[in-house]
């Protein structure tokens, strides 16, 4: 087994150190795609070291105790029971941990509507309302709704969320009674992180480059500040040229030649200029000869193509393949 266990297997940890009695009661309480993961788990899980069972069990402690000091008192004070118990970066960690995970779990009706029917459900709900629901649902769904929205309403709700910080549980109860008529039962919370520049910026992130940029052009002459925040949060087809030499070949092994071709049509200097700089002197040859023959593209589908390179870059840094620096703000060790 390695050191460090992922979440899935410190769950199943914690089940196997309390016994089959115990857990059993737990089982009870889960739905049945956690039932089966956590079972998945479980049944994978082998020859685990004293200090690793300590480990899951010392991470469980502290996830409940911050889950009920939040629940007990709010958020201001679970911060400052938790900064005496386990420090500053500690409590950081873990509120960060327990209110994306109250978060969820408060809106997981939401999470799992398909896209169409949570925009014929809440399109015509006031942008504010739009705004509480979507920070709840997940990013691709955020976007999804957004782009069908009408120019001025999709405007709104940008706004709404990206200057969104938290919400008081008589609010979230109110907008949820009006939606429990339409969606299944819903959960109580406490205060809860919701919103913000980080999590429209991920939205933005899953819009296509055309309503990206009509959002971007319009949301710049009302709040050019928000617009740059939120811009510098997300990462564009442009900001290939910040990425490292060995993360844009490492991206240039994973798209599809296709759309390398597609989205050069649209590129800036600047951008093929690091790119052909990254390529094989025979990928290169290939690609100018490609581009030479390829002609009368659709703008829409040079944008697409792009789209498509930015979500493999995406997610090359999820699996933690590549460093992709947001806003100047990340300490790289070489």
């Amino acid at each position: 087994m390695p050191t460090e266990l992922t979440p899935g297997q410190k769950a199943a940890a914690v089940i196997i150190a309390l016994g089959a009695d115990k857990a059993s009661k737990i089982y009870k309480h889960l739905s049945e795609d956690e039932l089966e993961q956590l079972t998945v788990e479980v049944a994978r899980l082998r020859n685990l070291s004293s200090e690793q069972t300590e480990s899951a069990l010392d991470d469980f402690y502290k996830l409940c105790l911050t889950q009920k000091v939040i629940t007990d008192g709010g958020l201001e004070y679970a911060r400052t029971i938790l900064e005496k118990a386990f420090g500053s970066q500690t409590a950081t960690f873990l509120l960060e941990r327990v209110t994306k995970t109250l978060k969820v779990r408060s809106f997981e009706f939401i999470r799992k509507t398909d896209s169409k029917n949570l925009i014929a459900i809440i399109q015509h709900e006031r942008p504010q309302t739009i705004a509480l629901i979507l920070s709840y649902a997940r990013s691709d769904q955020a976007a999804d709704v957004i782009a069908e929205l009408p120019k001025r309403k999709r405007l709104k709700v940008v706004e709404c969320i990206a200057n969104m910080d938290s919400a008081s549980p008589d609010n979230i109860k109110l907008v949820e009674s009006v939606m429990e008529k339409k969606f299944a039962s819903v959960l109580s919370t406490d205060f809860a992180q919701i919103g913000g520049v980080d999590y429209i910026a991920d939205v933005m992130n899953h819009m296509d480059r055309g309503n990206e940029k009509y959002i971007f052009d319009e949301l710049g002459k009302k709040d050019a500040k928000l617009a740059d925040e939120i811009r510098k949060k997300m990462f564009v087809f442009e900001d290939i040229v910040v990425l490292d030499s060995m993360a844009i070949q490492k991206c240039l092994h994973e798209v599809d030649s296709h759309d390398l071709v597609y989205a050069l049509k649209g590129a800036t200097r600047e951008v093929s200029d690091v790119i052909f700089a990254n390529m094989s002197s025979r990928m290169a040859e290939t690609v100018r000869s490609d581009l030479e023959y390829t002609y009368n593209v659709r703008v829409r589908d040079v944008e697409e193509a792009q789209q498509r390179i930015v979500a493999v870059i995406r997610r090359l840094e999820e699996e933690g393949e590549i460093v992709v620096s947001k806003g100047g703000k990340d300490e790289i060790i070489a």
